[in-house]
């Protein structure tokens, strides 16, 4: 057992990026995991008598929240899920050592573009699965597992590049710059 240790030890000190992006994977999966646990049961039992109450106001309705129970759930749900990230990605992940303030606010930033970038893809795919009479809990289950999953395409190089720097620089970023 001490060899697989040693081997992986040397695989991530050469690999150092790809194991970066991993733990931001296994992060971003287990904090999307309790934003939809909280998301369904918030939308299908605590919410449930507020889905249909309609909000009528265009900048919540174009990014797919159409009710109170939608617009409550979505809210508490993925503030939870963000903030379980911003933890991890930047205790265990990136062990950043930026101003917290600084990478706080860059990263509200980022969550507002990404919440309307989610909003506008969800409402895409609910239209589409809407027309394509895909409807019911699994399949509002599946949009959001996609609209929680194509976000990583710009948030992992924010949260690695932008939001959770290291002040000092680490052998790990001096080989990014240095060859």
């Amino acid at each position: 057992m001490g060899g697989n240790k040693n081997g992986f030890s040397k695989w991530i000190e050469k690999h150092s990026e790809i194991w970066k992006f991993i733990k931001f994977a296994i992060a971003g999966g287990g904090s999307s995991a309790i934003e939809l646990v909280v998301h369904m049961i918030l939308l299908n039992f605590v919410f449930a008598g507020l889905t249909g109450q309609p909000i009528v106001n265009s900048a919540l309705n174009m990014i797919g929240i159409t009710s109170r129970g939608y617009l409550y759930t979505y809210l508490i749900s993925t503030t939870i899920g963000y903030a379980i990230a911003f933890v991890i990605n930047r205790k265990v992940t990136f062990k950043a050592d930026a101003n917290p303030t600084v990478s706080m606010i860059l990263y509200v930033v980022m969550v507002v573009i990404t919440i309307f970038a989610n909003g506008w893809i969800g409402s895409a795919m609910t239209t589409f699965a809407q027309a394509h009479n895909l409807t019911g809990n699994f399949w509002d289950l599946v949009i959001k597992i996609i609209g929680m999953a194509v976000p990583t395409l710009w948030t992992y190089p924010c949260n690695r590049f932008i939001i959770h720097r290291k002040k000092k620089p680490s052998p790990d970023n001096e080989k990014l710059f240095v060859k």
